[in-house]
């Protein structure tokens, strides 16, 4: 694997180990007497972006590629049912480590956002959306940028303007994007709170007068396309300059991190495999923009011991 990868993989894997261990929600019950699985929840997290950032879409073909590439970083990797076993079940620490990683920068504290909505697809037959196990919560849309409808799920996106995922929400496609919008607001609040008032940038999906004064009452400017019997709106050449940068963040997700190719069959193997990828960038800007130890320290955190010995680990950190 290339080196900044190797660098990557290595911080990423302290930070998420120590965000383990300092919160034991996270971790997941386990019997007192059994066997010890022989790879942590630290390491699949960091196993499964290093997946989406090679861009490795089938699980199969990246775990025996991994067992050759990575075994001077991770001695042991299961199989491809264990993998995707113990992946399906990590959605509530996904969740909770992209939130940890985008606060340990200083970008989540600009005072912009932006607010867009791109489709997950699912299916491409009858069949699929008749016999799917997403029927009922996925369904058909129709996306205004490819002039096509589709049958899947729409992810709602906010970002700051360099493209930091801060909040993000699942939806049926005909779920109205003013109501996803309010919601995410309310669930986290922090993430649109500054102190000398946020700035909202969204598409003209999001505009609704009710809820721009809901907005506008949290504290939060909103900077939207005018309608077409209102004069042109403060902040329309704010609004042209930042638009491209969700764009962008939407195009790196389905072409570079594979999100057209998520390959979820199931509620919950969807929802992980789109947190994955949005794990995936925000570890990525995470690592070119936040302090971290220098490489002698993060080497010291994860240094291959040796793989034969089964009561050793890849990191050279006590297990218990």
């Amino acid at each position: 694997m290339h080196v900044d990868l190797d660098t990557l993989a290595t911080a990423l894997y302290v930070k998420v180990d120590d965000e383990m261990k300092a919160s034991p929600q996270l971790n997941r019950w386990r019997p007192k007497v059994g066997l010890t699985p022989k790879i942590t929840d630290a390491e699949l997290i960091t196993v499964a972006v290093m997946q989406v950032l090679l861009r490795f879409h089938d699980e199969s073909r990246w775990i025996r590629y991994a067992r050759k590439a990575l075994i001077h970083l991770f001695p042991y990797l299961p199989k491809q049912p264990g993998y995707n076993k113990r992946l399906r079940a990590l959605g509530t620490q996904l969740t909770h480590l992209i939130a940890v990683l985008a606060v340990d920068t200083d970008l989540w504290q600009h005072p912009i956002r932006l607010a867009d909505s791109t489709p997950v697809q699912c299916g491409t037959s009858r069949t699929t959306a008749q016999n799917s196990d997403l029927a009922g919560w996925a369904g058909y849309g129709y996306c205004a940028s490819h002039s096509r409808r589709f049958w899947g799920l729409r992810l709602h996106l906010v970002t700051t303007v360099h493209g930091l995922p801060v909040a993000y929400a699942l939806t049926h496609p005909t779920v109205d994007e003013r109501d996803v919008l309010v919601d995410l607001v309310s669930l986290h609040p922090a993430m649109f709170d500054h102190p000398d008032g946020l700035i909202l940038a969204v598409d003209k999906g999001y505009r609704d007068r009710l809820t721009e004064t809901w907005l506008n009452e949290t504290g939060i400017t909103v900077v939207r396309p005018a309608y077409r019997n209102e004069p042109p709106r403060p902040g329309r050449m704010l609004l042209r300059a930042v638009r491209q940068t969700i764009e962008s963040v939407n195009d790196t997700l389905k072409d570079q991190l594979g999100l057209e190719h998520h390959g979820g069959r199931t509620t919950t193997g969807v929802t992980v495999r789109v947190l994955q990828r949005i794990l995936a960038l925000t570890a990525a800007i995470w690592h070119k923009l936040a302090h971290r130890p220098t490489d002698h320290a993060l080497a010291d955190r994860l240094r291959p011991l040796n793989p034969w010995n089964r009561s050793s680990r890849c990191v050279a950190r006590g297990r218990g």
